[in-house]
């Protein structure tokens, strides 16, 4: 039996249901008062309990920057790390509601060093509030910031020109700086931006208009919170589903688990599984634990299909009569978030939706100056640089404009090794130039090659620093071959560079496209029979990783020449180590360039230690 107490309750849990909530973030330079205003949102909206408000005043007295005031930065800069040096370095959510709306906001980072939170905080994001000192106006992070959030396909802007009270309230000031922002926004495709002067840590303006302020007209930040219109950002289109996961709890019941991406889907709807093409017809829409009549974007379902159908985690539901479309080459807009440079022709996990792949940035089109938008030749990308650039993908993706929709549209690139989040980037649309090419069926295959040499094709990889022993080791090792009959070839770095890569040179993205090239060639001659020799330096483990990617099990074998750096020098045959010891020779592996021993190498050898012949021995028994 309900009481008024409960009804209560439960009419104020229904009436919070049925807000709409907007999801917005902070944003801008350091020390620009991000943080401080939404504590002043927090605490004006009256959504902070009185236990919170009680260690508020503690934590004010021990970290606080305002003397006897509280310090409502530090409702948000929960971090030791952030309170001890008063600022934000991770990404904190909030949540607080008004009679018209929900809210949730997220609090980003200022400083460049933590760019890629503050864009992890805008990919999820409707409308950004980005903050200017008003002592200090546009700065170079502002306008990185306002660069993301345009590239985050954010399309309502407040721009919080804070700290107003530190120059006297004066219209002036507020004035320059609009014109300033608006002018470097203009390129921006922006719906709205509405500049409002504030003082987060007195409350001007942010929730009632402020009497320090008589020459502004405009709304207070959260009454254009409040009114702020987002019906074109969420204009929805065709149903689409990425699916997470195969639900079969028993033999009964086969689901299929995902969160909607985008529109809606019902009972009997006609549905196709991309990228396989599939049709079939929803049987049952799942919502928690019971059947529902329909499920919208956003909603974590589960379906149950009307045939069996072969689909799995990676593939997308999506509307039979209303397909995205499928395709493995990319032009795509990149937000480099890792401290080791972005070099085209080196591969990455790429993440999109719940489908992963390798990929590899194949060319930068153009590299952003922050500043002025300008297209700029760039052969790699550092921290914190955008660019536009193009993708190749080892698997056909499923995918939509990121204009059009931000979950099929948007990817993250992985570092192989380290598992690092290297970049994040959003599609603008596939590339056709290799949609007319295709596999070419041959008769006759790679076994039938290798059955008429009588052998076992492979690629023997030797690596190691220059005058190691590599070229001297894989020549005397294919002298034995030659002699037994086998049918060899020797692939040598220097040999190579005469015409093959004559056109390459020793910067690390030069040196990524010299192994990838030579990889392939590789590959071509196990393809044919051969047992092919390469001795190159190959100095990175994620291009060696990439070459023994392109073969079957047991047909890589790696050979780590180890020799010592003071070996190598001491035979420096060529005089090489000594021209870059003098800085005549730049980026000379193991003086200016890095060497990355291999880890796990099938075979080690130390020619310093042993004689030739005996490595030699070592490699052809294993050959054998």
């Amino acid at each position: 039996m309900s009481t008024p107490h409960t009804q209560d309750i439960t009419g104020f849990l229904h009436s919070q249901r049925n807000k709409e909530t907007l999801r917005f973030i902070t944003c801008g330079s350091v020390d620009d008062g991000k943080s401080t205003l939404i504590g002043r949102l927090l605490y004006e909206s009256k959504s902070i309990f009185d236990d919170q408000l009680e260690a508020l005043a503690s934590d004010s007295r021990q970290y606080g920057t305002q003397g006897e005031k509280m310090d409502l930065a530090l409702l948000v800069d929960g971090l030791q790390a952030e309170r001890e040096q008063g600022i934000t370095i991770d990404v904190a959510y909030r949540f607080f509601a008004t009679d018209r709306r929900r809210y949730i906001v997220a609090d980003t980072p200022g400083h460049e060093q933590y760019t890629r939170n503050m864009a992890t905080g805008a990919s999820t994001a409707e409308l950004a509030v980005i903050l200017i000192d008003a002592r200090k106006g546009v700065l170079t992070q502002t306008r990185r910031h306002s660069r993301i959030v345009a590239m985050m396909g954010i399309r309502q802007v407040v721009l919080a020109v804070n700290k107003m009270d530190l120059v006297g309230f004066d219209e002036a000031v507020f004035n320059t700086i609009v014109a300033d922002y608006r002018s470097f926004a203009a390129g921006f495709e922006f719906a709205g931006i509405q500049a409002i002067p504030v003082s987060g840590l007195d409350g001007d303006n942010v929730l009632q208009p402020s009497a320090h302020t008589p020459w502004y007209s405009g709304p207070s930040l959260l009454a254009h919170l409040d009114t702020v219109d987002l019906s074109a950002a969420r204009a929805r289109g065709a149903f689409r589903m990425p699916l997470q996961w195969v639900n079969r709890p028993n033999l009964d019941f086969r689901g299929f688990c995902g969160r909607v991406a985008e529109g809606a889907v019902r009972p009997g709807d006609a549905v196709r599984v991309l990228p396989s093409g599939v049709q079939t017809r929803v049987k049952a829409v799942i919502d928690g634990f019971g059947e529902v009549d329909s499920a919208h974007a956003g909603d974590a379902i589960t379906l149950t299909l009307a045939d069996e159908v072969d689909v799995s985690r990676g593939d997308v539901l999506v509307a039979a009569d209303a397909a995205p479309e499928v395709a493995d080459q990319f032009e795509a807009k990149l937000l480099w978030m890792s401290g080791h440079a972005l070099t085209p022709g080196r591969q990455y996990l790429m993440k999109l939706a719940c489908k992963e792949v390798t990929a590899t940035v194949t060319g930068i089109k153009y590299r952003e100056d922050v500043n002025t938008g300008a297209h700029l030749a760039a052969r790699t990308l550092g921290l914190n640089e955008i660019a536009t650039v193009n993708l190749s993908t080892s698997a056909p993706l499923v995918f939509e404009p990121y204009g059009v929709n931000r979950a099929l549209g948007s990817f993250i690139l992985i570092d192989k090794l380290t598992f690092e989040t290297a970049g994040a980037g959003m599609i603008d649309f596939a590339l056709r130039r290799a949609s007319n090419i295709h596999w070419q069926a041959l008769e006759i295959d790679k076994a039938s090659r290798a059955a008429q040499k009588h052998q076992a094709p492979r690629c023997v990889w030797f690596t190691g620093l220059s005058g190691s022993g590599k070229s001297t080791i894989a020549n005397l090792l294919e002298k034995r071959l030659h002699a037994e009959g086998r049918h060899t070839y020797v692939l040598d770095g220097d040999n190579v560079r005469h015409g093959l890569n004559r056109d390459l040179g020793f910067i690390e993205a030069d040196r990524v496209e010299n192994i990838r090239r030579v990889a392939e060639v590789a590959r071509l001659m196990v393809d044919a029979g051969l047992i092919v020799l390469v001795s190159f330096i190959s100095p990175f483990r994620t291009e060696r990783r990439m070459a023994r990617d392109l073969f079957a099990a047991g047909e890589f074998i790696e050979v780590f020449i180890d020799t010592p750096l003071e070996v190598c020098e001491q035979r420096d045959v060529k005089g090489l180590y000594a021209k870059a010891r003098r800085g005549e020779l730049k980026n000379f592996t193991g003086i200016d360039s890095i060497y990355e021993a291999p880890e796990t190498p099938e075979i080690r050898l130390q020619p310093a230690k042993d004689s030739a012949q005996a490595c030699v021995e070592l490699v052809w028994r294993t050959l054998r």
